[in-house]
């Protein structure tokens, strides 16, 4: 059997923050405050809750083809990114959802197993998440995370919810001030390999320039609005505007106003609201502040059993099937699948379950697999981006899934597309006597199909620019 894993231990936990003395002044997008509409699953102790049997499916009975767009497996640049951030070995987990349920503890009433961000929890936002660690070995800041998958044999020891330790820091971190200009990578154009060095050279420059602003920003001697604009955003701005027209030269593409690039050298003021507006435009729900949380076994709400780590966790960035993509802003948020797939209808679920050697099919059940293969998961993200926003209120809108040729929808643009392939040891004779299940909300009574993924890209602009350049030009990087 699967060696149980030991409780949260706070590890990822941010550290206080301290306060600004600016207050609700903060550096941004400008852009709308984004409400977000939230309904919380069943709360109370964990219970036996096993998984139903008719959710279990042989995968030798689902037939090759099912599910999987071959089109996209024939088209497009043949290009890929794989990021290595590990499967989560520091035990990183909670029932928290910054993108879903912002500022509620405990939000999602399911244990997520977390991977690249160290501090992704309930609280974060795109200051805590720049300033955090990562388990991702080339530096990659973007929060990937999923619900854990349990073995439920119906013989576990059920203990109440324990005290969830205070987060400490969110206050501050919302009332804080921070530099948040838009991004050049998402703006590029195709960069040759003669000028790669170069660009990349002064995107570095231009992230560690926002980073000393915020520096600034948080010694706390900026006191007004016009001190933060008299010395930081003025000097800020001429120095993205040099920087930018060295990147624009390297390209061979000079533009005459660095400021006609999209306002990419332009940074604004935007007043951060008594709610806690943060810097990616979300506010407060009104629902509770905090859920009843996860007992000492890592046990939330109706989700009980051993926790499965995977096996290996995989993180590729490919194109989708588009003949080209661009680079997907700092920030964006986008979400796999559905997790109230029973509240909200079957729109957005999608067929997630397989086993290795059976990648050319996908199901909405469990799989049985045969002997020497392994449950996994696979979940391949939208990869439509309209082009302006890093939300939308439904956390939808604004990134869509190309079509069967790998086009977008009029007005959007290719990004590259993240697929995350989750394998399981999960013992055969488990498997036949359906007891394993995916964490999930109460109304979804574990049904497979609402199994979901989130991500957050916190990629430096090098790095993003490094995985559109890899998968334009039909190379296989690993990272």
């Amino acid at each position: 059997m699967p060696r149980k894993t030991s409780p949260a231990t706070g590890r990822h936990r941010i550290s206080r923050r301290t306060k600004i003395a600016t207050g609700g002044i903060a550096l941004a997008l400008a852009v709308g405050g984004i409400v977000v509409a939230t309904t919380a699953g069943r709360t109370g102790e964990a219970s036996a809750d096993p998984a139903d049997a008719s959710f279990f499916i042989d995968i030798a009975k689902v037939p090759s083809g099912v599910n999987v767009n071959k089109a996209l497996q024939k088209k497009g640049a043949r290009g890929t990114f794989t990021v290595d951030c590990g499967r989560n070995e520091n035990q990183h987990f909670n029932p928290d959802n910054f993108i879903a349920q912002p500022g509620i503890k405990n939000g999602a009433q399911h244990l997520h197993d977390y991977v690249g961000n160290l501090s992704t929890n309930a609280d974060s936002n795109n200051k805590s998440l720049v300033k955090a660690g990562t388990t991702c070995k080339n530096g990659d800041k973007s929060a990937y995370f999923w619900p854990v998958v349990r073995i439920d044999t119906g013989d576990e020891d059920k203990n109440p919810p324990a005290t969830q330790p205070d987060r400490a820091g969110s206050a501050a971190d919302k009332a804080s001030s921070q530099v948040d200009c838009p991004d050049v990578a998402s703006k590029l154009p195709d960069v040759p390999d003669q000028a790669m060095d170069e660009v990349n050279r002064n995107l570095d420059l231009l992230d560690k320039q926002i980073d000393e602003a915020n520096a600034r920003i948080a010694n706390g001697d900026l006191k007004t609005p016009q001190d933060i604009q008299n010395a930081v955003v003025g000097p800020l701005k001429d120095k993205r505007a040099a920087t930018i027209d060295r990147i624009a030269i390297a390209i061979g593409r000079r533009a005459a106003k660095p400021t006609n690039l999209g306002g990419l050298a332009a940074c604004v003021l935007k007043q951060n609201g008594q709610g806690g507006l943060d810097n990616g435009g979300q506010n407060s729900t009104g629902q509770p502040a905090e859920l009843p949380g996860v007992n000492d076994k890592n046990e939330v709400g109706d989700n009980d059993g051993e926790i499965q780590r995977v096996q290996s966790a995989t993180i590729t960035f490919t194109s989708g099937g588009a003949s080209k993509v661009v680079a997907m802003p700092q920030f964006l948020r986008i979400l796999y699948g559905d997790a109230k797939q029973s509240t909200n209808g079957p729109a957005n679920a999608r067929p997630s379950w397989t086993c290795t050697g059976f990648e050319d099919r996908l199901t909405d059940h469990y799989p049985i697999c045969p002997q020497n293969s392994k449950v996994e998961r696979i979940h391949a993200f939208p990869n439509c981006w309209d082009g302006k926003n890093i939300d939308s209120t439904n956390h939808r809108t604004h990134i869509v899934f190309a079509d069967q040729q790998g086009k977008c929808p009029q007005g959007f643009k290719n990004v590259p597309q993240l697929v995350i392939k989750l394998v399981y040891d999960i013992p055969h004779d488990i498997q036949v006597k359906g007891q394993y299940k995916v964490d999930a909300f109460a109304q979804e009574k574990h049904n497979p199909r609402s199994d979901h993924d989130d991500f957050a890209n916190v990629m430096g602009q090098r790095l993003m620019n490094q995985a559109v350049n890899c998968i334009n030009t039909g190379k296989n990087c690993r990272q």
